[in-house]
């Protein structure tokens, strides 16, 4: 599938920067030389379209046997993307699922009342120096599927739409835009897009999504000739039409959005709810512990250790 950002008939020259609704300085976190920047919830918006929590992880290099390992933990009321540029993880969880994940590939977990999983670095990572970088969000589910039984899908790189041009890659992760749709099963809509441009090259925004936002993963982009570097997401008024160029060294960004959720959401720690009722209940089944009798139980062939409930 090919496309021409620049050139398409009606392509718009560029946004003002009245267009951006939101600008979102992530806040770092350092876990023992290993930096997560979160973007999503930030203090002037909780959510883009239906994404509710927005991680970069690293990039972080790592020595011969060292890697990460996060322990068996909950969520419900989401839906979890992790999408890698580099590195890779193991990932088991409550479905059954065990599944390794790797560069442009997709992992997507759909957590319904209750689902348990851990991400570790495969041994054969660990056999040698490695690195790790990539994305991790969740989509919030709308009220109709909070309590459907948990899922998993896994889509390799073969499997994701490419959409190409001269200086310009995009892959769709999740969801339609531009024409293509993912494979991946979506309860609300939905987009979500790992996109490569060459220095001054243009994407157009997709225009038929209530919310848009970019996040700049790496060099820059120009938005009304000012430059907005790494690191940061922007989020542009709904309705305009909008083309990014980007710039001196290219750019890579993930572009994400969607409807809105009719509702307010609610998150504390790993869940997502739409009341706190429901945020109550989860806190109250994890802390019990009673794996397999109710909403949790732990992934198949990592049980013998998770986190706990925070105080």
């Amino acid at each position: 599938m090919s496309w021409n950002p620049a050139m398409e008939p009606g392509c718009p020259d560029g946004a003002g920067l009245d267009a951006i609704e939101t600008l979102i300085v992530p806040r770092s976190r350092d876990l023992g030389g290993f930096e997560v920047r979160r973007a999503l919830p930030a203090p002037k918006r909780q959510m883009v379209g239906p994404f509710i929590f927005f991680d970069q992880a690293g990039p972080a290099e790592f020595l011969t046997g060292q890697g990460v390992d996060v322990r068996p933990h909950p969520h419900t009321g989401l839906g979890t993307v992790t999408y890698l540029f580099r590195g890779d993880f193991h990932h088991r969880d409550s479905t059954g699922a065990d599944q390794v994940i790797r560069p442009g590939e997709l992992n997507w977990m759909v957590a319904g009342r209750g689902v348990t999983h851990s991400e570790r670095t495969t041994s054969t990572a660990r056999s040698g120096p490695s690195s790790l970088f990539g994305i991790q969000t969740w989509l919030a589910l709308p009220d109709r599927d909070e309590d459907m039984d948990p899922m998993f899908e896994h889509h390799g790189r073969d499997a994701l739409p490419m959409i190409e041009d001269a200086g310009v890659s995009v892959r769709l992760v999740l969801g339609e835009a531009w024409g293509a749709r993912a494979p991946a099963r979506m309860f609300s809509e939905t987009f979500y897009a790992d996109a490569k441009l060459d220095p001054g090259r243009r994407l157009p925004m997709p225009d038929d999504h209530e919310d848009r936002g970019i996040y700049i993963v790496e060099g820059s982009i120009l938005v009304a000739g000012q430059a907005f570097e790494a690191g940061r997401m922007m989020v542009f008024r709904p309705g305009d039409r909008i083309a990014i160029e980007a710039g001196p060294r290219g750019a890579r960004l993930m572009l994400l959005g969607g409807a809105t959720l009719p509702g307010p959401r609610y998150i504390w720690w790993n869940f997502v709810a739409s009341s706190l009722e429901r945020i109550e209940q989860a806190k109250e089944e994890w802390r019990a512990g009673k794996w397999g009798e109710g909403r949790f139980d732990l992934p198949v062939d990592d049980r013998d250790e998770h986190i706990p409930l925070p105080d």
